[in-house]
């Protein structure tokens, strides 16, 4: 299988040096050093996402097989990326259209539907009609088709009291923060509410790998006591088109589980 043969991990670099892992990789970099297992190589942060060029420490002589951990791109530059590794002998496990498969969620929504928040899909600043949503949906939250912008002012989610005027300066808002960022178009998905222990919602985050559970891992520092997503919902994903990727599993209140993200 094609991950046995993995014996490289690709990390980006620290912004300040080609040298150093970035920084919020660290514990991942360490990881991979105590298995004794892999090589590593580092490719330039600053240069690459600010620039486009691409620079390597580390390229080997011959053709490397490898698994890059480190920050998302939009399917176009990753493609670029993965044509310019292949020029410096590495060769990334997932290729451009799997990796395009599960980074845009429109891709994915459904083989997971099932399963998954329900979701409607709108061409960017596109005018949302604030009565027709809110016939569709009772509490909704808006991405784009990779993320939202959680962390900033932006609200959660929008109920049944919000009006146009107000959704419309909302989503100016949204616009600004995504950005360059801004990837395909709007998502408007169902917002569920989730299950809490001790104030923390229940995540998990299965990575797969070669169509099998590789790990599962807490991924809201719940308490150790807080249950497992169901095994068989974990193993009916386990077959999608690509050979590395990510889903999270999230708790809701009522004690069942759904796709929250994937990667």
């Amino acid at each position: 299988m094609v991950m046995d043969m993995v014996d490289l991990i690709l990390f980006p670099s620290s912004f300040f040096s080609v040298n150093k892992v970035d920084e919020d990789l660290q514990a991942e970099y360490d990881a991979v050093v105590s298995t004794g297992l892999f090589d590593i190589a580092l490719f330039s942060y600053d240069k690459w996402f600010n620039e486009g060029k691409l620079i390597v420490k580390g390229v080997p002589e011959e053709i490397r097989q490898a698994v890059y951990r480190g920050w998302m791109m939009k399917p176009e530059q990753y493609k670029l990326f993965y044509e310019k590794l292949l020029e410096k002998n590495i060769r990334l496990v997932t290729e451009p259209e799997q990796y395009k498969l599960m980074h845009i969620f429109t891709n994915v929504y459904p083989l997971l539907k099932a399963d998954t928040a329900k979701m409607e899909v709108y061409l960017l600043h596109e005018q949302l009609d604030i009565e027709q949503l809110k016939k569709s949906f009772d509490r909704f939250m808006v991405k784009d088709f990779v993320k939202s912008v959680k962390g900033t002012e932006f609200p959660q989610y929008f109920d049944q009291s919000i009006n146009q005027e107000s959704f419309d300066r909302w989503m100016e808002v949204f616009y600004k923060y995504r950005g360059e960022l801004l990837t395909g178009g709007i998502c408007i998905k169902e917002f569920l509410s989730l299950k809490r222990y001790n104030g923390r919602t229940n995540e998990y985050r299965v990575f797969y790998i070669n169509h099998e559970v590789a790990t599962i891992s807490r991924n809201s520092a719940q308490a150790i006591y807080a249950p497992l997503p169901p095994k068989e919902l974990i193993e009916k994903y386990n077959n999608l088109d690509s050979i590395y990727y990510t889903i999270d599993y999230a708790e809701l209140d009522d004690g069942t589980w759904k796709i929250f993200a994937k990667e």
